[in-house]
């Protein structure tokens, strides 16, 4: 079927990418969420503390959901968006891996995994996004809700101001070792950074279309996310260094994002 055609289809290649990587995503959730304590025996590389590993299985976790989503749905629009986020996202681990080639399990099973799925999709996620946006009319369907103006404009400044902060912290992650909430490493600032790289460029994306069917599936995703990463938090306060102050700003701020979009989404869901 010609992918040209404007019929905002969600085409099989696309379906069949996310269907394959939807169990590489499954199970670094249950590794690092549900035994953020043994990534030495279970994962690619061994991460301390959990708060580290419990924010990445949260994203992964949110993932699972999100390209369930790309499986399953009709319109393309409705989750083109987040494929910019996850291909930035995808570049950074990359690099990464690159960088810090030494500190990884070179002899476990899962370090060959996770070196093949951030070979590969860096990619075939954007070549999807080019070859299944010419199917988006860019044309609102009936009775589709369109996101306030100032909602898209808070959004995009909020996702340019967290993205450049992604790529500063990625490039020199020494600014992060010293102040953050938990202990991390050179290598995991720059985890933690791809993963603010890809929340702050799929917040920009909102900039881009106004229909709220082009966010409803990005804010869920946001939604379990952030709430995996609070529920990580309770679960290991002990790693959190109550005594700075950004401990709190971090943890707040998650707070009033996760109240905010809450209230996007359930406003939006009345219109």
């Amino acid at each position: 079927m010609d992918a040209s055609v404007r019929d905002d289809r969600v085409l099989p290649i696309t379906r069949w990418v996310a269907r394959i990587i939807i169990p590489f995503l499954a199970a670094a959730f249950l590794v690092l969420f549900g035994l953020p304590t043994r990534t030495t025996e279970l994962f690619a590389w061994t991460i301390r503390p959990e708060m580290t590993p419990i924010i990445m299985g949260a994203g992964y976790g949110a993932g699972v959901y999100f390209f369930y989503r790309v499986s399953t749905v009709d319109k393309w629009h409705t989750v083109a968006p987040v494929f910019l986020g996850i291909t930035t996202f995808t570049w950074f681990m990359a690099i990464a891996t690159v960088l810090h080639w030494e500190n990884f399990n070179h002899s476990h099973v899962t370090f060959f995994l996770w070196v093949v799925l951030y070979a590969v999709t860096p990619l075939l996620v954007p070549a999807v996004w080019v070859l299944n946006r010419r199917t988006d009319t860019g044309e609102p369907t009936v009775g589709d809700a369109t996101l306030p103006r100032g909602v898209r404009v808070l959004g995009g400044i909020f996702g340019l101001v967290v993205t450049v902060s992604a790529v500063a912290l990625f490039v020199a992650p020494e600014l992060m070792v010293g102040v953050w909430p938990w202990t991390v490493s050179p290598l995991t600032a720059r985890i933690l950074a791809g993963w603010f790289a890809l929340f702050g460029v799929v917040n920009g994306a909102v900039v881009l279309d106004e229909r709220w069917s082009g966010a409803r599936i990005l804010v869920q995703s946001q939604l379990l996310g952030f709430s995996l990463v609070l529920v990580g938090v309770v679960r290991v306060w002990d790693n959190f260094d109550t005594s700075n102050v950004l401990t709190w700003g971090v943890v707040g701020g998650m707070v009033l994002y996760l109240g905010a979009i809450l209230v996007l989404y359930l406003a939006m869901e009345r219109r």
